[in-house]
């Protein structure tokens, strides 16, 4: 224990060097510790994380892409099988809570067997799930298809970033998500575009066949060419910026915890702090067919069915933690209104005074694209420049709600551009102000999901994977039940007043809630410190 408090007492001094009060340079803090090992993923090459990033990057795209394309096969279901638009949105529900109930079903096995096993079996699902729309035959086959998307798509929603995580540094994150969060942009308003072209040049069923091709060939590289990343950190003393006065409790009582940069200096690695401590990378124990496709963690025991359902139900106390309902708010609240959005591009857009084709309203979503991608930048890179600003005007110190301000505008352009497209969808505008609208929504999109997951994992760094498991369940449930709520609330209110309800309730989610949390966010953290250490030790127990 003397070491540690040592340790940490080194950590501070390390970091408290100040720059003149002029010109304070705030320098960027490793965390987590890199160790010595060349097996340690924040030790591979740039080629190494890159390819390994573009991989899982792909397999976010292509999962998103896979759940969004049956859109342009339902009028082809509904002509020639007879299949009712009541149905079709019953199956879009059980994806959305196939992909949400789905990422906590598979939540403990990363823990337990690494990441790679979930991409397989994700892979597996999507090749399911494919060839099963490509065949339908009945309602039956166009519901219980979704289900196998749907769970395809889990890998993205909570393994992706924490595979991500495993490469980078806190401080990179925010460009990180950034990243992740265009992946799904490109895979949600690409996929629809891509299948309508389809559809109409091949059919539908070829919508399916398409999806199995992609899914074979990237389980085949995935198989072939794709790392396990688990890597053991335990014997490490992990510095985060989990609240404040973290390391409070810690260090004696009148070493304040506001002394504490949070994004300060770099931080030692074992080697320079002169302690041998050895760490384990969980494949490269066995080199066993058995080990290199399921590598077990060093302390599974048997088969850790015992351990998989201690996990699994622990993991669902991160719904007591504020800002996992604060995420989950503002990405499922983008998830609910692209129901919205994409609903009324095929059925109004299709009719006077536009006429759209089936591909010219799939082409929609290019202005969407490109507003996402511009969200990205912002919530993603410029959002990384923003909190080491941040924290060189307050000393140094580096907090979660920093990020948030970045919210803000988003919260007013997003709702704006709901409004936008409504009206001008209702009253026949020229297609230029809707267009402007949808690349607005785009805007909201690339922004909101980004800031609000960088924001939880900077809170509590420790539980990527656990946190954004509550981020895609309470996500998901808000996009199926606005999809079953979609057609019935259109069908009895005007596209306005839809549209004007909608751009309320998302000024509310973005910009209200986010007040919120700048105002007590910071509270919020320190009152739950000791919920997420227990959280932590009771984790690392059933491990």
């Amino acid at each position: 224990m003397a070491s540690v408090h040592q340790k940490l007492r080194d950590f501070v001094k390390y970091f408290s060097t100040n720059s003149s009060s002029t010109d304070q340079v705030v320098d960027t803090s490793l965390n987590p510790t890199p160790t010595d090992s060349p097996n340690d993923p924040l030790n591979w090459s740039l080629g190494r994380k890159y390819w390994h990033s573009f991989l899982v990057l792909f397999i976010v795209g292509l999962t998103a892409a896979t759940s969004n394309d049956i859109s342009p096969a339902q009028y082809g279901m509904n002509d020639e099988l007879g299949i009712s638009w009541g149905s079709m949105n019953t199956s879009s529900g059980i994806l959305f809570l196939a992909i949400g109930y789905g990422t906590l079903l598979f939540s403990p096995i990363p823990a337990l067997y690494g990441r790679r096993v979930i991409y397989i079996v994700c892979l597996l699902l999507s090749i399911i799930g494919s060839v099963w729309l490509a065949c339908t035959q009945n309602t039956q086959s166009a519901l219980w298809n979704q289900l196998f998307v749907g769970a395809s798509e889990s890998c993205a929603e909570a393994t992706a970033q924490l595979s991500l995580s495993d490469l980078f540094f806190q401080h990179q994150r925010g460009s990180v998500l950034g990243l992740y969060i265009l992946a799904t942009s490109m895979g949600t308003y690409l996929g629809p575009l891509i299948a309508g072209i389809i559809a109409d040049k091949l059919g539908w069923r070829w919508i399916g066949w398409l999806g199995t091709i992609l899914s074979v060939a990237t389980l085949i590289v995935f198989f072939l060419g794709f790392e396990e990343t688990s890597f053991d950190r335990t014997p490490q003393i992990t510095i985060s910026s989990r609240a404040d006065d973290s390391l409070a409790e810690v260090l004696s009582p009148k070493e304040e915890s506001a002394d504490i940069p949070k994004f300060s200096g770099e931080t030692p690695t074992s080697k320079n702090t002169g302690h041998d401590i050895e760490h384990g990378s969980w494949h490269q124990t066995s080199r066993t067919w058995k080990a290199y496709l399921f590598p077990p963690a060093p302390n599974v025991k048997g088969t850790g069915t015992k351990q998989y359902f201690k996990l699994l139900f622990h993991n669902m106390k991160v719904f007591a933690l504020p800002a996992v309902w604060y995420s989950g708010l503002q990405w499922g609240a983008q998830d609910a209104w692209l129901t919205f959005y994409m609903t009324i591009e095929e059925d109004n857009w299709v009719e006077s005074p536009w006429n759209y084709s089936q591909v010219s309203a799939a082409l929609m979503n290019v202005p969407t694209l490109i507003g996402a991608i511009i969200g990205c930048l912002y919530g993603g890179y410029f959002s990384d420049i923003f909190v080491h600003w941040m924290a060189k005007r307050n000393n140094g110190t580096y907090e979660a709600e920093h990020r948030l301000w970045l919210v803000l505008p988003a919260g007013v352009v997003s709702p704006i551009g709901l409004l936008i497209l409504g009206l001008g969808t209702d009253q026949g505008w020229k297609w230029t102000w809707p267009y402007i609208g949808l690349g607005m929504i785009g805007f909201g999109w690339g922004c909101a999901g980004d800031l609000s997951m960088a924001y939880l994992e900077d809170a509590y760094p420790e539980i990527i994977l656990e946190g954004m498991v509550g981020v895609s369940v309470i996500n998901n449930t808000l996009g199926c039940i606005f999809s079953f709520v979609c057609q019935s609330w259109l069908d009895v209110q005007s596209v306005t007043h839809v549209f004007v309800e909608i751009c309320i309730i998302s000024f509310v989610i973005m910009v209200m809630t986010t007040v919120l949390m700048l105002y007590w966010g910071k509270r919020m953290r320190k009152s739950t410190e000791n919920r997420y250490r227990n959280f932590l030790v009771v984790r690392d127990a059933i491990l």
